[in-house]
């Protein structure tokens, strides 16, 4: 089995997994609209550029998303984290500031009991981030 994660945005999907693939050494896999697609006539004219499913793939993980429609309103995003597991201290530093930019600081990134840089973030898109990078007596069981 396989676990991955399904993100809900208000227009930015597009945006954002531009960002997250560039920031996270991804690939973009899928980015498909409305428009051309069988659902194109269930979206009014102006939602048919917005993205019906996206997906890219980081370290063969999976991190896919969708816009919502007047049909299904955004409802924000809210009880659960994409957490970013990297390996060195300089790797979490980047990977936090650049999802903090022009967002929400919950938890600044610092060291902790069983993390040599542990942060939390919303990010621009609303979506809640951790940055971990474990420490040696708490390492990541991946």
């Amino acid at each position: 089995m396989r676990l991955d994660t399904y993100l809900s945005f208000d227009g930015t999907c597009r945006e954002a997994f531009t960002f997250y693939a560039e920031l996270l050494g991804g690939r973009v896999a899928a980015m498909m609209p409305f428009a051309g697609s069988p659902m194109c006539d269930s979206v009014g004219a102006d939602e048919r550029d917005r993205i019906m499913h996206g997906c890219i793939v980081i370290d063969g993980h999976l991190l896919m998303g969708t816009d919502a429609t007047e049909q299904h309103p955004y409802a924000g995003m809210t009880g659960a984290h994409v957490i970013a597991s990297v390996q060195t201290p300089a790797e979490a530093e980047r990977v936090f500031a650049a999802l903090a930019d022009r967002g929400t600081i919950v938890m600044p990134l610092q060291e902790t009991f069983w993390a040599q840089r542990y942060g939390m973030t919303v990010d621009r898109f609303g979506v809640q981030w951790m940055v971990n990078c474990p420490s040696a007596d708490f390492p990541s069981p991946v």
